[in-house]
């Protein structure tokens, strides 16, 4: 039996995510693999190289400096998220991810991001994090209207929420079958359709399967919500969400905010710590 963990996006409320899984890793659980989409993939990537805090960290480093995130890069780069500092330069030299660790480490990475062309899922598996690794992880991440495409393996790629947000069926399908699923929505989250419709078809109409995908991501979502709440009554995944609608937007950056979303995780991995040690 192979034991996954699978975390789903929504930028800065991946924090809450951070905030469990550190807890997971301060008491020394493991899993065969990990599968990250967005948010998820960018926070997830420190379970495999063994990094408990250094999420919280070099966000909070970070908030401020306008080469990491905001309008500033957004309208210089066409990045909400700048990608030479944030998936290059921070990582490489300002707050170090352990790149040997990570290739040490036998936890298979996964990460999902969306083909502009097809609308459709793309997975791919990271074993070594040198600078194609995170180009995918930022692939994963990058939101569409304040991100460009990034071109990798003959695709161009943006967000994988798009098309696969909780890509529990995908790890079952490679014999991950008994899987903690973290999400950043309280249960009972119900997706609408989004209301920046009119935006995307004004600008992502280069790309029409990004905005058929968009018109259609709540249905796909709603889907897998559904599919998690089955699972979940056959005792197939552990799932792990917050209590109520976390505070915190998908790109906010107020410290108060980030710190208490990330308590809210670690509270919630600690009183389910016990849990968690039982359902693996």
């Amino acid at each position: 039996m192979k034991t996954g963990l699978v975390l789903e996006g929504g930028g800065m409320r991946g924090l809450f995510s951070a905030g469990v899984m550190d807890v997971m890793m301060e008491h020394g659980i493991r899993f065969d693999g990990i599968v990250g989409v967005s948010a998820g993939a960018t926070f997830g990537c420190n379970y495999k190289s063994h990094q408990p805090g250094r999420v919280l960290r070099y966000n909070i480093r970070f908030k401020d400096d306008p080469r990491y995130m905001g309008l500033r890069s957004l309208l210089r780069t066409g990045d909400l998220v700048e990608a030479e500092f944030s998936y290059h330069t921070m990582p490489n030299e300002l707050d170090v991810f352990d790149r040997e660790t990570f290739r040490n480490d036998p936890t298979e990475f996964h990460v999902v991001c969306t083909d502009v062309e097809t609308g459709e899922p793309v997975y791919h598996r990271i074993d070594v994090m040198g600078d194609e690794g995170l180009d995918w992880i930022r692939a994963s991440a990058s939101m569409p209207l304040v991100s460009r495409p990034v071109a990798l393996d003959g695709r161009l790629l943006l967000d994988g929420g798009i098309s696969d947000s909780i890509p529990l069926r995908y790890f079952q399908g490679l014999g991950f079958d008994r899987n903690v699923v973290i999400l950043t929505q309280p249960k009972g989250y119900f997706k609408r359709r989004t209301k920046l419709m009119p935006l995307f078809y004004l600008f992502m109409r280069r790309y029409p399967a990004i905005v058929r995908a968009m018109g259609c991501r709540h249905l796909m979502y709603n889907d897998e919500l559904s599919y998690l709440s089955e699972q979940e009554r056959r005792g197939n995944i552990l799932l792990i969400c917050p209590q109520e609608t976390l505070p915190i937007g998908r790109t906010e950056q107020k410290e108060e905010k980030m710190r208490r979303v990330y308590g809210m995780g670690r509270q919630k991995g600690l009183e389910m710590i016990q849990t968690i040690k039982d359902f693996l």
